[in-house]
């Protein structure tokens, strides 16, 4: 024991010697004069390393002084510790813990009274109770975790504006300066004589954790953000001092859950918007922090206790509170996973990212990138509509020739935002970084940004064929590659056995297995001339079989036009194809007078349905298109813009001149947006590429899974790439 108490000794010298003092970063007056205070204390007692003491003024000095090797060390709160790690490299090496019960943290929840229907799906309108501007339980958490769940949506990432036309009222103590909306301090009560309303203080009655919950509780307010120990701390006689909560018993209000559910009180660690990490000393990275828990540990041994000449966690002797370290705090505890991403927790991490969202921080401009004559088209009149409503960030149109040269671009920020689907989404964030910003949806009552690949033919009696009777039929397609079109139902039928290419020559083996198809974009050297057969081309005969809306057969609705004039015998679509050109919905003339009811799908298990069995009957399920950014992008920007303009702009009635999701005016078809989508959607917990497209559907491309229906797509790309000899 001795010896190798006499090898730690030697270790903690020579790395305390390679850190010959500690410089620790102040941002107040009071906290000079208390660390000079600590300072003296700590060389009294003989402390290695030395503690100095820098003034820094403000947190975000001190991050840039640590980073410059002008300071050491500093404590920090949450979200400056967010942004002290992700902008500045700095690691979290020393946490507070407050009691035994919460160590290291506490959980920020949303409050409403039991009485109440309200569910986290149902804030937008309610009237919100919060402790103050910017406090971390009352502020930063809900309205990150708003932001990040796609359930609030901040145009220009102005955070206060989106709050005030979220909620119908509220009270945010400390939002009566500056330009902040009125309806932000129109619940607040102020002092006992009716003044100082939305003081930051206490003044303002509704100012606080206890004050937030008295807004709820006298019924001001629908819900309060507050931190998980505030309704026990204030009901059941535990706050009798407090005339106003006397009387109030915890079992009459309830938690909101993130999953949309309800919680007693009580069950705070499981029902939260997330929790909340202590404070954390943090450091520059190549920064022993072994050392300064030495330090400090050594510190709270003598500096902590009845009796001490100087008390680490007490700031009352500076007329001041929370001066160096909070001081509630009971002990300084090591921080073994010295990262911050691991300090603050995923609840905590992806609600700060959201709350990052800054208007100083955004490019005047999203230049996004199109790849046809049209598409520049319509995205000039986006730009020029989606400025008259004053919508920011201005986008600006860039021209590409391919889908895969605007990735190239984006990689390298020469553009921003380009729409993307199926494999090529894949594309983009395999091989390029790019992540999706927001999605698609293509019926109103479905968030989950996805659409069924199905095979669509006309209700026969007479002529009822199967999946397994293809062979020989007139085949129908939405364009070479394309995930429902191609990729999906003849990799399905490659799978099952029923096309069988040779030499993984796919078009020839299809042109073989079907009598005739119209595949646009097939018109290609060394593909075989019928899988372009059934194609007509414009109103003139021309363009036939081009990737275009100038082929009357391209596209979703080109294909099932196919079907409907009887050119083919099986379309490949998606679901959602049948009920946009039926029923009415379509006047052009060829769809004028059909009905979904002369429709049915056909089932890989041999069976025919409805077409409004598509969950049940399909060929796969795709996920919806995406735009796709850099991650240096803020996706919450990006969402913000695209959620507010279709307000203006998304629905098909809307007396704006301009339609999002209609391509017809500017002579396409699915031009930026597809045109079957009714909504632009937040990408919510699915953040990477990867995680939008799904795991089925990746493996589908990369062939992970054999035999599957994924190795013969594998199996398709590689063709493709290989030339197809």
């Amino acid at each position: 024991m001795k010896s190798s108490g006499g090898v730690f000794c030697l270790l903690f010298f020579h790395a305390a010697a390679s850190l010959e003092r500690v410089r620790w970063c102040t941002v107040s007056e009071q906290e000079l004069s208390k660390c000079r205070d600590m300072s003296a204390a700590f060389a009294g007692a003989a402390l290695l390393p030395p503690l100095r003491c820098v003034e820094g003024q403000a947190a975000a000095n001190c991050t840039r002084m640590i980073q410059d090797g002008l300071a050491d060390a500093v404590t920090l709160d949450g979200y400056s510790i967010y942004q002290a790690g992700k902008e500045h490299g700095l690691k979290p090496v020393v946490g507070e813990v407050y009691d035994q019960e919460f160590g290291t943290s506490y959980y920020a929840v949303a409050v409403v009274r039991r009485s109440s229907n309200m569910s986290m799906d149902s804030l937008r309108g309610a009237r919100s109770c919060h402790t103050g501007i910017n406090r971390t339980a009352g502020w930063d958490v809900p309205l990150g975790y708003l932001l990040d769940s796609g359930r609030l949506a901040a145009l220009g990432c102005e955070l206060p504006k989106a709050v005030s036309e979220y909620f119908s009222a509220s009270c945010v103590p400390g939002a009566k300066s500056g330009n902040y909306s009125k309806s932000l301090c129109q619940l607040c009560k102020g002092d006992a004589s009716g003044q100082n309303a939305c003081e930051a203080n206490a003044e303002e009655q509704y100012y606080g954790y206890s004050g937030a919950f008295r807004c709820l509780a006298e019924g001001a307010g629908d819900v309060a953000f507050v931190k998980h120990s505030t309704v026990p701390g204030s009901t059941d006689g535990e706050c009798t001092a407090a005339s106003w909560a006397q009387k109030l018993r915890s079992r009459d209000f309830q938690l909101l859950c993130r999953d949309g559910s309800r919680a007693d009180v009580t069950e705070w660690r499981t029902c939260h918007l997330a929790r909340v990490p202590a404070r954390a000393v943090v450091v520059r990275p190549d920064t022993d922090g072994t050392i300064l828990f030495q330090l400090l540990n050594q510190g709270q041994q003598r500096f902590s206790g009845a009796g001490a000449e100087f008390q680490m966690f007490d700031s009352a002797a500076y007329g001041a509170q929370n001066l160096l370290f909070r001081d509630a705090t009971t002990e300084l505890a090591a921080i073994p996973a010295q990262s911050y991403q691991a300090w603050l927790g995923d609840e905590y991490l992806h609600a700060m990212r959201a709350l990052s969202c800054d208007p100083s921080t955004l490019p005047e401009s999203l230049k996004w990138c199109v790849v046809s004559t049209e598409e520049i088209w319509k995205c000039s009149e986006m730009g020029i509509v989606f400025q008259d409503k004053d919508l920011t960030p201005l986008v600006q149109c860039i021209s590409a020739k391919t889908k895969e040269e605007c990735m190239e671009m984006i990689q390298k920020k020469e553009s921003d935002a380009v729409a993307l689907s199926g494999a090529d989404i894949y594309t983009a964030g395999k091989k390029y970084g790019l992540v999706p910003a927001a999605g698609e949806s293509y019926s109103g009552g479905d968030s989950s940004s996805t659409y069924y690949a199905v095979a669509l033919v006309r209700r026969d009696a007479a002529n009822a064929f199967t999946i397994r009777d293809l062979q020989g039929k007139r085949s129908c397609h939405t364009g070479l590659g394309r995930s429902a079109g191609w990729n999906i139902p003849i990799g399905m039928l490659i799978k099952r056995g029923i096309i069988r290419p040779r030499d993984c020559n796919i078009p020839q083996a299809v042109s073989e297995f079907f009598s005739a198809s119209c595949v646009p974009s097939a018109k290609l050297d060394n593909y075989p001339s019928k899988l372009c057969q059934l194609c007509i081309g414009d109103d003139n005969g021309k363009n036939k079989c081009s990737a275009s809306s100038q082929e009357h057969y391209y596209g979703y609705s080109g294909a099932f036009r196919c079907l409907a004039e009887n050119s083919g015998d099986v379309a490949f679509v998606k679901h959602s194809t049948v009920f946009e050109h039926t029923d009415g919905k379509n006047t052009d003339s060829w769809a004028r007078n059909l009905k979904s009811s002369d429709f049915q799908l056909l089932c890989p298990n041999g069976a025919r349905a409805e077409v409004t069995q598509f969950a049940e009957c399909h060929l796969g399920r795709v996920p919806a298109q995406a735009i796709m950014v850099h991650p240096d992008t803020n996706v919450f920007a990006v969402y913000g813009l695209l959620d507010k303009a279709q307000e203006f702009f998304g629905n098909s009635s809307n007396e704006n001149g301009f339609q999002m999701f209609d391509s017809s005016t500017f002579q396409g078809k699915d031009l930026i947006f597809k045109d079957s989508a009714v909504k632009i959607v937040p990408v919510k917990e699915r953040r990477t590429y990867a995680e939008w497209l799904g795991s089925e559907y990746i493996e589908s491309l990369e062939g992970l899974q054999t035999p599957s229906l994924a190795a013969v797509i594998t199996l398709l790309i590689l063709c493709w790439l290989q030339g197809l000899n």
